[in-house]
């Protein structure tokens, strides 16, 4: 994905946070039952489903195909753009011949060390009350931050949990597309090299909980186009803080100038050139600040979701039902899983000119992860559907995890009749994750500060 930004009057490509997939073919392990340190996490999280010799997955027998002409009997399961979708009221609609076939349920325990750090530091943490209107908290120190939501402040404290979200503290996608789609059917591709590192709160094993030398940053998102030849080297690298209130901050580097800028992180609403996401919409579902978010609960849902998906390996759209680049039965079985629903918007004093009139966002109890999103203009009329699937792989000494960086993103934009897909990695390309990474990944200072965007092309 990239953007286009301006600054110091000249015009480049910033390419920006995307999700990641593996189809590197590294296991993905075997599915497991969720074990009762999981299930103290996240206590609602649905009944796992051993094996296919289950009857049903949480209401939907086994083997059941949702069609065209069956799905009003599954609406239930469906988030709201889904069924959007099925209706065929919009321009994106379901192709004719969908077929969603349904499996068992499986949850994978969250990481031992993650769960120790949810037990150890959760009931310490506070929620604090700034003079904006908006929320945050003290004491996080790692592991899930509210691992049973309730009131009051339900709805932000599971936004804070998607934020702070299991993930692994180094992915690595050597070969990543992201490719549009325009009403006309006309269809662009690039490709980006990634970097994401988490540097504050680690649980994984043999990984410091801090990074030496990084300071008081959390996350740093680093990305640089490979493909097309005319935009290689565009780079770019994202900062967030472990102060929830600091705003990001996005450094580019300029082939031209052969050296990187800063670039205002203040402008959340500009959609990247070519594709259907604002600075917002990354992330893996979500990338706004925490602190300017006020976030209503909607209550629990069960909903379709793909994960422990085998996603295509070929070229886009090779694997995707066109034209709406729905995912094709060989990306595996829908499971019915457990979700929170929560409805997240701008704080009033934060609100002028931003883009979205509400986020929803459909949360996987059992990982935390984003399964889909319904995005709603300034009038609260629908703007956006996003399509999250999950591909599930072994991280080395903690095992099979569904949030891993690894998914395939899709967004549908129904007022400007354009759509988004991001396959990572694609081609058979690797990707990496902790230990599994060529040690190169690791310097700190190449991949997570501005100065380390002024070593590519040296």
């Amino acid at each position: 994905m990239k953007m286009i930004a301006i600054a110091a009057g000249l015009l480049f490509f910033i390419p920006l946070a995307r999700p990641v997939l593996a189809q590197d073919g590294s296991s993905a392990g075997k599915p497991v039952v969720s074990s009762s340190a999981a299930t103290a996490v996240a206590a609602s999280a649905p009944a796992p489903a051993a094996d296919s010799s289950d009857k049903t997955a949480a209401g939907i027998p086994v083997g059941t195909t949702i069609t065209t002409q069956n799905w009003r009997d599954y609406q239930q399961y469906m988030p709201a753009g889904m069924i959007g979708l099925f209706q065929g009221e919009y321009y994106w609609k379901m192709p004719a011949d969908v077929q969603m076939t349904i499996g068992p349920t499986i949850i994978h325990p969250l990481p031992r060390n993650y769960v120790a750090a949810t037990e150890k530091y959760a009931s310490q943490i506070r929620i604090v009350d700034l003079p904006t209107g908006g929320l945050s908290m003290q004491g996080y120190q790692g592991g899930m931050p509210f691992p049973n939501p309730a009131e009051p402040h339900r709805g932000w404290k599971i936004l804070a949990d998607v934020w702070y979200r299991y993930l692994p503290h180094l992915i690595v996608d050597t070969y990543g597309t992201s490719c549009s789609q325009n009403n006309l059917g006309n269809i662009s591709c690039s490709a980006d090299e990634l970097v994401l590192k988490q540097l504050s709160f680690n649980t994984d094993p043999g990984i410091p909980a801090t990074i030496p030398g990084a300071g008081d940053t959390f996350s740093t998102e680093w990305f640089m186009t490979v493909e097309p030849e005319n935009e290689r080297y565009n780079a770019s690298v994202v900062i967030s803080y472990t102060d929830l209130a600091k705003p990001q901050a996005v450094y580019a580097f300029i082939p031209s100038l052969r050296r990187s800028q800063p670039v205002s992180s203040s402008a959340r609403c500009s959609q990247y050139s070519g594709t259907d996401y604002t600075s917002d919409d990354y992330r893996y579902g979500f990338n706004a600040n925490l602190t300017q978010m006020q976030v209503t609960d909607l209550g629990d849902k069960k909903i379709l979701a793909l994960v422990d998906a085998d996603l295509p390996t070929g070229a886009f759209p090779d694997g995707f039902d066109m034209p709406l680049g729905w995912p094709k039965p060989s990306w595996g079985k829908w499971q019915v899983r457990d979700a929170y629903v929560i409805s997240a918007s701008k704080v009033p004093s934060q609100a002028e000119g931003y883009c979205y009139g509400k986020r929803v966002m459909y949360v996987d109890k059992a990982s935390g992860g984003v399964l889909w999103l319904d995005l709603y203009d300034t009038e609260m009329h629908y703007w956006k559907f996003g399509g999250f699937v999950l591909k599930t792989i072994d991280v080395p000494g903690v095992g099979p995890v569904n949030c891993n960086g690894a998914a395939v993103e899709m967004m549908w934009d129904m007022h400007n009749q354009h759509a988004s897909f991001f396959s990572d990695p694609a081609l058979n390309h690797s990707l990496y994750v902790n230990q599994q990474a060529p040690a190169e990944f690791n310097d700190l200072t190449r991949f997570s500060t501005a100065s380390g965007l002024n070593q590519i092309m040296q």
